[in-house]
């Protein structure tokens, strides 16, 4: 990459960064450590619950992201889906609040998500968890950051011995088919923290059942690359994006080192 690319790279990383910090910032105004949120809160079709703060971060980040990148599509969880972000090379994928369960409750395990994706792959990504003051983010080939700290995946391995996150059932039958203990580490409500603890090396590994959504996953998956791990699914792919199915199945994140010996009980454990 150039200097004036990687210049433009640095800046895309930093626009959504500070869109995301300014979104947490307006639901923070909301949340309520330990008791229930002071925001309004409905369901939507299906039963999930959102409140008035998640669509007030989701215009915000709307308004704020696309006067930056005007020639990128748009999907996001409180945004009806639009068939045209398909015909455009850029795509913003957003969450504004990924865990609202845990937002709600007054659990600060909660996160703002957003992604640039460029030509079906996260170009740049951000995690960024106001409760708990950590911002997880990265640029395609300029590495990934932990409030602004390098980091990267864990590694060397115990064979015997592994630390994951993730439901319980899968990682129990991963676990025996890899002749190994899995120390589980208590639920995370967003999917996208969860895959930051890999991130950062808090944990060896994570899984994802099936039916998380682009949003839940796309900034964490440049993250994880960045970092030096993977996010698949069972075929062992890297994920495209911007097509038209947007849920996604089982999922695996790993660190490059230990990926190809988890995706075989991870295929075991997820299998039919």
């Amino acid at each position: 990459m150039n200097v004036d690319a990687d210049r433009s790279a640095l800046a895309a990383r930093d626009c959504l960064v500070a869109a995301a910090r300014e979104a947490g910032a307006l639901a923070l105004g909301f949340f309520r450590p330990g008791a229930a949120t002071s925001a309004e809160v409905r369901s939507k079709v299906g039963g999930s619950p959102v409140t008035e703060a998640d669509l007030a971060a989701d215009a915000l980040l709307k308004r704020r992201l696309l006067e930056a990148f005007p020639e990128a599509g748009w999907l996001s969880e409180e945004t009806a889906d639009n068939a045209e972000r398909l015909e455009r090379r850029a795509l913003l994928v957003v969450d504004p609040i990924d865990g609202t369960r845990a937002f709600v409750a007054g659990d600060p395990r909660w996160a703002v998500s957003a992604a640039l994706v460029v030509d079906g792959r996260p170009f740049a990504g951000v995690v960024h968890a106001p409760a708990l003051d950590e911002t997880y983010a990265a640029v395609r080939g300029g590495g990934a950051t932990f409030n602004q700290a390098a980091v990267a995946a864990p590694g060397p391995f115990d064979p015997l011995r592994f630390s994951a996150a993730g439901p319980k059932p899968i990682l129990q039958a991963m676990a025996a088919r890899l002749g190994a203990t899995i120390d589980i580490a208590p639920r995370l409500p967003s999917l996208a923290y969860r895959l930051c603890m890999v991130v950062r090396g808090a944990i060896d590994f994570a899984v994802a059942a099936a039916d998380s959504h682009d949003w839940d996953v796309a900034a964490a998956d440049l993250l994880l690359e960045e970092a030096g791990a993977r996010l698949i699914g069972r075929s062992g792919e890297r994920l495209l994006y911007n097509t038209k199915q947007i849920r996604r199945g089982a999922l695996l994140a790993a660190p490059e080192l230990v990926a190809p010996r988890l995706l075989e009980a991870f295929r075991a454990a997820t299998g039919a």
